[in-house]
């Protein structure tokens, strides 16, 4: 089988530190080309992957012959980028959120449809071991009924990892269209989807921009959730923790609590209602902290879909449900109001 031609459409730190990183090593990937519009970016990345550089992506998508394009770019450009990429014949992996709208978003699902492609949203929480082993355990009915939960994502902000700093398009309304909620929200919103197996159907949010006075999008966001089975909790998404990072997700259940993430040295702890307590020792969630840039497998669940001509666990119409919640969740928190999200 040949290798896959791949091209990695913006050359920030995502691109940097897990798109290229995770093509480079696999052994059935060949970057051929690059897009940045920082043109000293763009070369460096392309001088590193011996790959061509361009600064224009509609350029590189006539000129070069690609199996697969990541898109790694500002949140506005990502519904854009990606159906010109699919309607150039390319498969697709796309950064979260998915895009800034739910008509965006079924805009890509649409251009997907159309071109026999594949679209996959890059959610990575659904890859980490923790979370796989609680949806095995909550699946299998070890856990019972499940009543409650809470989940957060919180870090110091993106000022720290990108490659832009404060000046970063993170920070600006026009380019991200959200903060917080878009960068760390949506992956838990996407994570406890996963983990419970249902859709969710009502939001209640306060998102609001407190800590980071340059920023024109949100920083601190919570929300109140409600599953259509009944299930109720709490999703949290901040960049205002500074003293470290917390990824933390507890499951309230009839005979379990599964705590992920919430222990400095086992990623999973189960605590029975008998009173038996299990630790799991299943490897560290990737973060943005020192050291936390281990394998994501994003890149290998891409490149397997596109290799063995499987829809990627992590579609469009995926992506599109984590966003929803997302988008109730802004709506929310702008009405005061409680939103129903129609499925």
């Amino acid at each position: 089988m040949s290798k896959q031609r791949v091209a990695v459409i913006g050359c920030g730190s995502i691109a940097k530190y897990r798109h290229l990183l995770e093509y480079d090593a696999h052994p059935e990937v060949e970057i051929v080309a690059v897009c940045d519009i920082v043109p000293e970016r763009a070369e460096d990345v392309a001088e590193q992957y011996q790959a061509k550089a361009y600064t224009d992506y509609q350029t590189l998508l006539k000129e070069v012959d690609l199996d697969a394009v990541s898109v790694c770019l500002p949140n506005y450009l990502h519904a854009p980028v990606s159906i010109a990429a699919l309607e150039a014949g390319c498969h697709v992996l796309c950064e979260k959120p998915m895009a800034t709208s739910y008509e965006e978003a079924q805009a890509m699902i649409r251009a997907a449809e159309r071109s026999g492609k594949k679209l996959m949203i890059g959610h990575n929480q659904r890859f980490v071991a923790s979370h796989q082993k609680a949806k095995e355990l909550i699946a299998s009915g070890a856990v019972g009924k499940i009543y409650s939960f809470r989940t957060a994502f919180g870090h110091g902000g993106p000022e720290g990892w990108s490659a832009d700093g404060k000046s970063s398009w993170f920070f600006k309304k026009e380019q991200a269209f959200i903060g917080a909620m878009g960068d760390l929200g949506v992956h838990k919103a996407d994570l406890i989807r996963y983990l419970l197996d249902e859709e969710f159907t009502d939001v209640s949010a306060i998102v609001a921009t407190n800590a980071k006075d340059f920023a024109t999008v949100d920083d601190n966001a919570v929300c109140l959730l409600k599953s259509e089975s009944g299930i109720i909790g709490t999703l949290t998404a901040s960049w205002a923790y500074k003293a470290g990072e917390d990824n933390a997700t507890v499951i309230y259940g009839e005979k379990a609590v599964l705590r992920l993430e919430d222990d400095p040295d086992y990623s999973l702890i189960v605590n029975y209602t008998d009173g038996a307590t299990v630790k799991y020792e299943l490897g560290k969630i990737q973060s943005n902290e020192a050291g936390g840039q281990t394998t994501s497998h994003v890149i290998n669940h891409f490149i397997d879909a596109i290799q063995l001509d499987q829809q990627p666990s992590i579609t469009g119409e995926e992506g599109l449900r984590s966003l929803q919640i997302i988008l109730a969740a802004l709506e929310s928190s702008e009405t005061g109001k409680h939103v129903k999200i129609a499925q």
